[in-house]
């Protein structure tokens, strides 16, 4: 894989002829270039799979689960000390 300045990488991808001139007719009705197209196709998948799609998104999904795990202790001892009280 080469790599371009600026954090900017690049890849060799073959495709099938049937599935290149599917791709260049969308290229041309979007009036984008292939890596525009690239692009956009990669961030869709990173959100299918429920990845995040960069480093910005990644912590604030990271913050979000610190926060989120933090909290459950807290709640969680509150049910079992009412759950007590009322065994009593």
């Amino acid at each position: 894989m080469a790599r371009q300045g600026g954090g900017v990488r690049r890849k060799l991808v073959q495709f099938d002829e049937e599935t290149w001139l599917a791709l260049d007719l969308l290229r041309r009705d979007q009036m984008k270039s292939f890596d525009e197209l690239a692009s956009e196709a990669f961030r869709d998948l990173l959100r299918k799979h429920g990845q995040p799609e960069n480093l910005k998104a990644a912590l604030k999904e990271s913050a979000r689960a610190t926060h989120q795990s933090a909290a459950r202790p807290f709640a969680a001892g509150r049910k079992s000390h009412r759950s007590s009280k009322r065994g009593r």
